[in-house]
């Protein structure tokens, strides 16, 4: 059992990304086939590249949905992936608890715990006492021939929302400025809120001229949408303006 650290690993994106969403969005107003408009080499990637621009600023989103980033993630515990799986437009392939068993599991703790000596040593203490509670349930079905999968999978009951967890989550680029839109936001939990800064970091710097300007509500609208109780102060609220 150790703490552990999140890890974010781009492992694929949709190639001639510009290209897929210009051709995307001018097949909308084209009497042209896509599939000529695609082959067509004598548009300069600039040009295309400064009308995907338009487009993201103009709100024509549904052509970003042609273009999808897959990212590999790890050190990060079951409460985030709990909501992670909220944002349905996306494809997920997660570590399995019945298939993987916990042996030693890892763990991750928050920092309103790690920076309280007093809180850590309870945190730390459970996590031992929920691995020795689970190791022994095992050993217990084992008894009664209940083995490998089928011990597992009733097993994992015992395990807390802190273990860390491995997935791979692919989502389009319009899913993606949602998710970004919630997830940057400083009311969005601390640890999703870390994973999505560290994915938005490498959508700007694959896809500028979608995400350049992605982030949470505010970044977009240059006000906070969430009202005085809940504004962090980088931007104003509607009302102050």
């Amino acid at each position: 059992m150790a703490k552990v650290e999140l890890n974010v690993k781009l492992l694929e994106m949709s190639k001639d990304a510009i290209s897929l969403i210009y051709v995307a969005c001018r097949q909308c107003y084209s009497e042209k086939f896509a599939g000529e408009v695609f082959s067509d080499t004598s548009i300069p990637q600039e040009k295309q590249a400064e009308f995907v621009k338009k487009i993201v600023s103009s709100g024509h989103l549904s052509p970003l949905e042609h273009v999808k980033f897959t990212f590999a993630i790890e050190g990060v515990s079951r409460a985030l992936t709990h909501q992670l799986v909220r944002h349905r437009l996306a494809s997920y392939s997660q570590q399995s608890q019945r298939y993987v068993k916990e042996r030693d599991f890892d763990y991750i703790i928050p920092p309103s715990i790690e920076q309280n000596s007093e809180a850590k040593r309870e945190f730390m203490g459970l996590m031992q006492a929920i691995q020795q509670s689970y190791t022994k349930l095992i050993s217990l079905m084992n008894k009664d021939d209940i083995n490998g999968e089928a011990a597992n999978q009733d097993a994992r009951f015992v395990l807390p929302q802190a273990a860390e967890t491995k997935i791979v989550v692919t989502m389009n680029c319009r899913e993606l400025l949602h998710f970004f839109e919630h997830r940057c936001c400083a009311r969005a939990q601390w640890e999703i809120r870390k994973l999505a800064n560290i994915m938005l970091g490498i959508c700007k710097e694959k896809l500028p001229v979608v995400f350049s300007r992605a982030g949470a509500k505010c970044e977009a609208l240059e006000y906070c949408p969430e009202g005085e109780k809940f504004n962090c102060g980088r931007y104003p609220v509607k009302t102050e303006m």
